[in-house]
């Protein structure tokens, strides 16, 4: 599980295809501090796995990552079109010690978006992203939204396409300050809204509603 609060910009450094995947090596150094094999960390959004490490050239502290991705994951993000020198965002797995600074965030991408429009002012910037049909029965105003795996607050949701608001910070230290209109962003929607969705379809909470009598059903 991860919080949606980035911890670093990492750098693709290899992509090698291998036919049915493509195994990634990313250059970082925060995310790497502590990691070990079989590790967990988000890139963009999506969560991988640590398959193996490289220490520095002069055996310093780790500084280059692999990961897997297969195709079911490459036919549904936009890691698909990751190619070397490209930037994304990384963090890793939350621990039960840390604060929850953004919201629950599981690492699986529900589709993928595309920047509309970009809207600059004084202190911050408005995106639009348009999203896949089905994503936005799950979007509120003011509900959150994983783009890129940036936990984000939604300003205004429609029926096709989303705004966020960019403050500073998140335009600084995240891919998303180099997004133009056109690129391709991966989306997670609220984990709590798609349960609710099932409960409510299934008639669970009917079941639980009060009776005339005041007792639970």
């Amino acid at each position: 599980m991860f919080t949606g609060i980035v911890e670093e910009l990492g750098t693709v450094e290899v992509v090698e295809d291998q036919g049915d995947a493509v195994r990634l090596t990313i250059r970082a150094a925060t995310v790497l501090e502590d990691v070990g094999l079989g590790d967990s960390i988000a890139v963009n959004g999506c969560c991988l796995t640590v398959v193996s490490t490289e220490p520095s050239v002069d055996g310093g502290a780790a500084e280059l990552w692999t990961a897997d991705v297969m195709q079911e994951t490459l036919d549904k993000t936009s890691l698909a079109g990751v190619a070397p020198q490209d930037r994304v965002n990384l963090e890793r797995a939350v621990t039960v010690d840390k604060r929850l600074g953004g919201h629950i965030v599981q690492g699986h991408v529900d589709g993928v978006g595309t920047i509309v429009r970009r809207t600059p002012s004084e202190h911050w910037e408005v995106v639009e992203i348009a999203m896949p049909a089905g994503l936005s029965r799950y979007l509120v105003d003011k509900g959150s939204i994983t783009v890129d795996g940036v936990s984000l607050t939604v300003v205004e949701a429609g029926t096709d396409a989303f705004t966020v608001s960019l403050i500073p910070e998140t335009l600084a230290r995240t891919t998303l300050g180099l997004k133009r209109a056109g690129d391709l962003v991966n989306l997670e929607v609220d984990v709590l809204a798609k349960h609710v969705e099932k409960l409510l379809a299934a008639g669970y909470l009917d079941r639980l509603a009060p009776h005339s009598d005041g007792e639970a059903g």
